[in-house]
């Protein structure tokens, strides 16, 4: 595996966040938090960094919405081939404003787009054809640094497929923010227990690429 480091933003995006009053705002992801990201986001790019971001790009008749599913409600469960699926409100639908990455998205040297297909729910951005690990092995990076949203849904979903490929993954929990403080929790201890390493802050993860860049 290469030993390069990289950066990867998840889902940052309007609808997920409480600054832009998103459809399924995750809480905590208010303005400050959207400037720390950025902030940090920049710092790391300025350190010589590639920065990746990933951005759901749901079709208007995602399966995973609740209006997709007559006579349900958001945040009900149905079985879609044979596996449990929550049902959301309609977010970030493709070509829509609260779709959009909310910070400067000049940081990114690319951007990976997932849940194009209606009828597949994509929490991983590993998962979403093949691209992420494409970029990441054209650009020699084995080791990666990851934030953003949601720790419990598309945080853990990317960096636990990104350890089980071989990569080393360091999450930083100050820069994610979670739906729910149980689900985050036992989210954490999933992907600690599965090689992940979770950091508090940027300095953490700083000091991690430190110890490890050969």
């Amino acid at each position: 595996m290469p030993e390069k480091w990289g950066v990867i933003v998840i889902d940052l995006q309007g609808d997920f966040t409480e600054r832009k009053e998103g459809s399924l705002a995750v809480p905590g992801s208010d303005e400050d938090y959207v400037r720390d990201v950025e902030n940090t986001t920049r710092q790391f790019k300025e350190l010589g960094i590639p920065v990746l971001g990933t951005q759901d790009w749901h079709p208007p008749d995602h399966v995973s919405f609740a209006t997709s599913h007559p006579g349900k409600e958001p945040f009900d469960t149905v079985v879609v081939d044979g596996k449990p699926q929550v049902l959301w409100p309609p977010h970030c639908v493709q070509g829509t404003e609260n779709a959009r990455i909310v910070i400067d998205n000049n940081l990114f040297l690319a951007v990976v787009k997932k849940a194009e297909d209606p009828m597949i729910e994509s929490y991983s951005a590993f998962q979403a054809g093949g691209e992420l690990e494409r970029i990441l092995r054209l650009n020699g990076i084995g080791r990666v640094i990851v934030y953003g949203l949601a720790t419990d849904y598309c945080v853990s979903a990317t960096s636990l497929d990104l350890a089980a490929a071989g990569y080393l993954v360091v999450v930083i929990e100050d820069l994610c923010r979670s739906v729910s403080p149980e689900t985050a929790s036992a989210a954490v201890g999933e992907m600690r227990g599965k090689g992940v390493r979770v950091v508090a802050t940027p300095g953490e993860a700083i000091e991690e690429m430190r110890r490890n860049s050969g």
